[in-house]
C-alpha cells in the first residue's frame, strides 16, 4: 500500500525516480524502496558511492515519515556504511518509524542486498513536520 500523500510526493520526486528507485510500499510510518546500482553510481574503488546509498535510505525515510499525511522534512540524519555494494546489485531500503511526538520523529532505515540478505548500511533520520506555505 502507498498512501496518497506519499504518492503525490513521489510523483514530484525526479531525483529518486531518475536514479531508478522503485517505491513498493509506504504507509503507517514505514516504507520499502529498491534501487539497482548502475555504472554511474560506482566510485573509483569499484563500489557504490556512499552518497547513493545515503540517497536511497533518505528517500525511504522521506516516504515513511510522510506516510501519515502532513508535510514532513528531514531535521538531520546519520549513516553507517557496513559493507560495500557493487554494480548490478539490487538494494532494498526498509524504513521504520521508531518514535513520533508532536512535530518530531525518529526513523531507522536498513539498506540491504536481498539476494544474500547482507546489510549494506544503517541510517537514522530525524524528521520535522512543517506548515506548507
Amino acid at each position: 500500500m502507498i498512501t496518497a500523500s506519499v504518492q503525490r510526493m513521489w510523483d514530484d520526486d525526479a531525483a529518486s525516480r531518475k536514479l531508478g528507485m522503485e517505491l513498493h510500499s509506504a504507509a503507517d510510518g514505514a516504507a520499502r524502496l529498491t534501487m539497482t546500482v548502475t555504472t554511474d553510481m560506482v566510485n573509483g574503488h569499484g563500489m557504490c558511492h556512499g552518497g547513493y546509498l545515503f540517497l536511497l535510505a533518505d528517500s525511504a525515510f522521506a516516504c515513511a515519515c510522510n506516510s501519515p499525511g502532513p508535510v514532513t522534512v528531514a531535521a538531520g540524519a546519520d549513516v553507517v556504511f557496513v559493507t560495500s555494494a557493487r554494480e548490478g546489485d539490487v538494494l532494498e531500503a526498509v524504513a521504520t518509524e521508531r518514535s513520533r511526538h508532536g512535530r518530531s520523529g525518529v526513523y531507522d532505515v536498513t539498506v540491504r542486498r536481498p539476494v544474500d540478505d547482507q546489510v549494506i548500511a544503517e541510517f537514522r533520520g530525524r524528521s520535522r513536520t512543517i506548515q506548507r506555505s
